[in-house]
């Protein structure tokens, strides 16, 4: 779980609503269900026009991987390919055909398979390739669809402010004057809080986990093309402590 992801939109939330009630506000005032129909249909009606319904379906899946996400460690990736290694060099590479039901990692199991039924190095590391590639258009998907959202929702909150503004001018009372004005600017504070406080943050966070897993597939394929390749644990782990950042290579290594 993102930790982190959490705190942010928790500490967003408060900040918004306690600018209300500090400011010496009736929290009630902010609460308008055309407005939320106006900015979350409105949206959701923009979504369906630009993507087909298959990919929305996976929407909630791209939500609960910001939150939900646990990143891969890739100290523990770098052991787990030198254990390969060296089980590979004592014994031969068909002897990790018996090591496979350990690994967790399908992608590092796909690339262990492939070496142990003796595909050429070029074969393994083009499939590898190919995989990573399939799961980076998946994840420019979910970016794509989620930067969407927190495109159209302030859009759609500016289309409320006007159809509020028009009403309340078509209806003049001087009066009414004020309340309608709040009401119609409600819509396009409900799209900039959806666009600010959770899409575009959400967008940048799924961008990072995608270059973490891209890496962490990275050093895979680096990895299996090593073991096949039948070099030395000491320098494979050398070359694939490369991948990480020196401040934290010590603390990754004695994991």
């Amino acid at each position: 779980m993102d930790i982190g992801t959490i705190i942010g939109v928790v500490m967003g939330s408060v900040l918004v609503v306690g600018s209300v009630i500090i400011g010496g506000g009736d929290i009630t005032k902010f609460i308008d269900y055309s407005s939320v129909a106006i900015v979350v249909g409105g949206s959701v009606s923009a979504l369906l026009i630009c993507y087909p319904l298959n990919e929305l379906m996976n929407f909630i899946a791209v939500v609960k991987k910001v939150i939900l996400n646990e990143q891969r460690n890739t100290g523990e990736i770098i052991e787990r390919i030198v254990s390969l290694s060296e089980s590979a060099r004592r014994d031969g590479i068909l002897a990790l055909e018996e090591r496979l039901e350990e690994i967790k990692d399908p992608f590092l199991v796909l690339g262990i398979r492939m070496a142990v039924d003796g595909m050429s190095p070029e074969v393994v590391e083009a499939v590898l390739r190919t995989e990573m590639d399939a799961v980076e258009t998946r994840h420019d998907m979910g970016k794509s669809v989620m930067g969407a959202l927190g495109t159209y929702a302030p859009a759609f909150g500016m289309i409320g402010t006007l159809i509020g503004l028009v009403l309340m001018l078509a209806n003049m009372d001087p009066e009414k004057i004020g309340s309608g004005m709040a009401v119609a600017l409600l819509t396009t504070l409900y799209g900039a809080v959806i666009s600010n406080l959770f899409c575009l943050p959400f967008v940048n966070k799924l961008g990072y986990y995608s270059e973490k897993e891209l890496l962490a597939m990275e050093i895979t394929v680096r990895g299996v093309i090593a073991i096949q390749a039948g070099e030395n644990p000491r320098v494979i782990k050398q070359k694939l402590s490369t991948f990480i950042p020196p401040r934290f290579r010590k603390t990754e290594e004695e994991l």
